[in-house]
């Protein structure tokens, strides 16, 4: 039996329909080829912001599409990049006088496909320049030839870019604000159950009871290492340094993004989200920004991840600048 409540065709179609009607003054959608754009910008905005990717990790991108966010959103089928022509025609639609600035995570189609989409914009005269996300501590090792995948980081550098954006700094100034955003975020996930394979229903893999996937993917991909459950407070505590340890140097404030992978309730991430907290404080870091929710899941998994940015003083504005997008919450300070 297939868990997943999706129609047999055209689910990703069906969804952004219900994205845009469900948010009329945020969204336009456009359907050939498919993405979507904000009806609102800041008038200060120089560089239009894309990004992309795979369908089944809502509400990334789409759902950060809106003004003090992202310009445009182009997405792939479910856990699938999009095509490149995609990202042309979005990346044309929202480029700004200064061109556009596509926000990347760091798997080889999204790589390709972006890349490509940017020698035609470069062709056309359009500047555009590439931010790579790359987080993922589970594929910081020298067997991995891709390097770090891109997860749930995304969303902070988006949030902090769009901030940026909406000062009116020109596409060189955002890239390289962008690459320093992504260097100071770490992330980890770690998977009880694996998501619906959606193609035959099911279980995309099997973990015996009592185990862990520590270090999945967001697509579902199997983690390097399947562990014993050591219990929640072992599991927060190892997670947390494991991130809080690979960040570069900090001024002793971050940001903290505590990310159900799709089937996780509420009332565990808040209790995680407590944890964290706690254990960050006696590591000496101060959360000057946190969100807590379903921001990047790999479908319906049942898992979670920690994502850490090492938050210099002067990017803080960008943290806190308003948006308005469908999925983005007000963020909050830490008191």
């Amino acid at each position: 039996m297939n868990r997943l409540f999706l129609p047999a065709e055209t689910p990703v179609e069906q969804a952004l329909h219900g994205l845009a009607a469900a948010h009329p003054g945020l969204l336009d959608l456009h359907e050939d080829p498919l993405y979507v754009t904000a009806r609102e910008r800041h008038p200060a905005r120089r560089v239009g912001l894309v990004s992309g990717g795979g369908s089944g990790h809502e509400p990334l991108h789409t759902g950060f599409v809106g003004a003090g966010m992202l310009d445009a959103a182009v997405p792939g089928r479910i856990f699938a990049s999009p095509h490149n022509r995609q990202v042309y025609e979005a990346s044309k639609a929202v480029a700004g006088p200064e061109g556009v600035l596509h926000v990347v995570k760091n798997y080889t189609g999204d790589r390709i496909n972006f890349g490509i989409a940017a020698e035609r914009l470069r062709a056309d005269g359009i500047p555009v320049r590439r931010v790579l996300v790359d987080d993922d501590l589970a594929t910081e090792s020298e067997e991995t030839a891709t390097g770090r995948r891109g997860t749930g980081a995304t969303v902070l550098v988006e949030k902090l870019l769009g901030g940026a954006a909406d000062t009116g700094a020109g596409l060189d100034e955002l890239a390289a604000l962008g690459a320093e955003f992504a260097a100071a975020s770490r992330s980890v996930a770690v998977a009880a159950r694996a998501q619906t394979a959606p193609s035959r229903g099911g279980e995309a893999f099997a973990l015996p009871d009592g185990t862990l996937e520590y270090g999945v993917g967001i697509h579902g991909e199997r983690a390097a290492t399947t562990v014993e459950h050591p219990g929640f407070e072992r599991l927060v505590d190892r997670m947390t340094a494991q991130v809080a340890d690979a960040l570069p140097a900090t001024t002793g404030s971050v940001l903290l993004l505590v990310n159900g992978l799709g089937a996780t309730t509420l009332l565990e991430l808040y209790a995680i989200h407590a944890r964290v907290s706690e254990t960050l404080g006696k590591r000496g870091l101060e959360v000057a920004g946190r969100l807590v929710g379903t921001f990047v899941p790999a479908l319906d998994m049942s898992g979670f991840s920690l994502t850490l940015t090492a938050l210099r003083e002067d990017w803080a504005a960008h943290w806190h600048a308003p948006a308005r997008t469908p999925a983005f919450p007000a963020p909050e300070s830490a008191r």
